[in-house]
């Protein structure tokens, strides 16, 4: 059992709306006119509506979050952004069983994002963004790129983007913003089972069409042996998390496909997403078998799908994911694996949350809202023949607790959690 409350944390959102030159009459102006009318149409609309309604279900654009997203909105020119994110937990001194917990109390800047972007034109731009973590890299802290990226953009309809790109699968890996997501820390299967901040290089296409929107990449893959030139620590009974190589000197004997697809309706579902994701690629990355030498091909497939609703005051969630792993046995024997220790050959968790903004009936601009979250995560699922499950990842969490929203952008969240297996 554990307790965790007192995240902090704030993104800033710009939104830039320009009038274009009557004289100018090519398709390129055209285009750039009617997104900035169809902009300016959505603003309204959210202020004609007020709380009722909120303006996108995920706020998201192109597949990011408000601050992430920032460089969209500007006409041309340099783009900043940026949140932060303060992490104070309290620990249960005893474990389910009565053994000592043996976790004291702890504070944490949890995190420090510069968002940093450029747009050169309408149809280009570059988009980065510097994550600092846990205060200082002269103790437990490090410094990283989560993603930089070129866009070329002709149409609304399609672009091509290329560089270290977030992983489109679930919420949490593009829309990682706290003021975003409800609850103090992320769920359990989007931390272990799609391995949240996931980020490859790789290149692909993206884009809207009506209510449906897209992206789908070709990527470096997983590396589920570890050890390699990117220095991955590879699969574990834990989940799928230590397989990912961050684009850092990534091994890609084997390429990875990923793709997705969101619907958000507008009208009377106005506030609805409804998608899914899906991802395939051989983890093995040119590791043989120490016995046969034959490569190991260590296929990794997960499949998830997912659900939103964000409005009225409501704003409620459910994911589902599943994952698997062929070669575990091979995989396990190149890790030294034994027993319980074993990589996962089947992956599945899922969550639901809700909450309710209980300020809304009164017409306040501050938000306040209660929510709770029920999650089950088993990353032993299924083990290869000759290996055991460890129950200890078998795991179930219940998370209850409050936002407070002063504003749109700044979140003040606490929760109490409780986690058994």
């Amino acid at each position: 059992m554990s307790k965790s409350f007192g995240a902090f944390s704030c993104a800033l959102l710009m939104l830039s709306l320009t009038a274009a030159s009557g004289a100018a009459q090519d398709t390129t102006e055209l285009a750039r006119i009617r997104r900035q009318v169809e902009a300016l149409t959505r603003e309204l609309e959210s202020l004609r509506l007020g709380q009722d309604v909120a303006p996108r279900a995920d706020s998201s654009a192109y597949g990011l979050g408000p601050a992430a997203a920032k460089v969209y909105r500007v006409r041309q020119g340099v783009s900043i952004g940026g949140y932060g994110e303060v992490l104070y937990e309290n620990f249960a001194v005893e474990r389910e069983d009565g053994a000592a917990s043996g976790r004291r109390d702890q504070i944490d800047a949890l995190r420090a994002i510069v968002y940093v972007g450029y747009k050169f034109s309408d149809q280009w731009l570059f988009n980065s963004e510097l994550e600092f973590e846990h205060g200082s890299t002269d103790q437990a802290g490090s410094v990283s790129v989560e993603f930089a990226y070129l866009d070329f953009v002709p149409s609304p309809h399609l672009g091509v983007r290329a560089g270290l790109l977030l992983v489109p699968m679930g919420f949490i890996n593009e829309l990682h913003e706290p003021p975003v997501f409800l609850g103090t820390t992320r769920p359990l299967t989007e931390t272990a089972l799609i391995p949240t901040t996931w980020r490859e290089n790789g290149i692909g296409v993206f884009g809207e069409a009506g209510d449906l929107s897209y992206r789908a990449y070709v990527v470096n893959g997983l590396d589920a042996i570890g050890g390699g030139s990117s220095n991955a620590g590879g699969f574990s009974a834990g989940g799928l998390r230590g397989g990912r190589q961050k684009g850092s000197r990534a091994l890609m004997e084997r390429p990875a496909v990923v793709g997705r697809i969101d619907y958000t309706p507008g009208g009377a579902l106005r506030g609805l997403l409804v998608g899914g994701s899906a991802y395939y690629g051989e983890s093995g990355q040119g590791a043989a078998d120490g016995g046969t030498g034959e490569e190991i091909d260590a296929a990794t497939a997960i499949l998830e799908a997912h659900a939103q609703y964000r409005a009225h005051g409501l704003d409620v969630r459910g994911l589902f994911a599943h994952g698997k792993v062929t070669d575990a046995a091979q995989v396990n024997a190149a890790r030294s694996l034994a027993g319980s220790s074993s990589v996962g050959s089947e992956l599945r968790g899922w969550y639901v949350q809700g909450g309710y903004d209980v300020l809304r009936p009164f017409d306040f601009t501050h938000e306040l809202m209660p929510y709770i979250r029920y999650e089950k995560l088993d990353t032993q699922l299924e083990v290869p023949a000759g290996f055991t499950a460890n129950p200890a990842n078998d795991r179930n969490v219940i998370a209850i607790g409050a936002q407070w929203k002063p504003f749109t952008n700044i979140a003040l969240k606490a929760d109490y959690q409780i986690h058994s297996n």
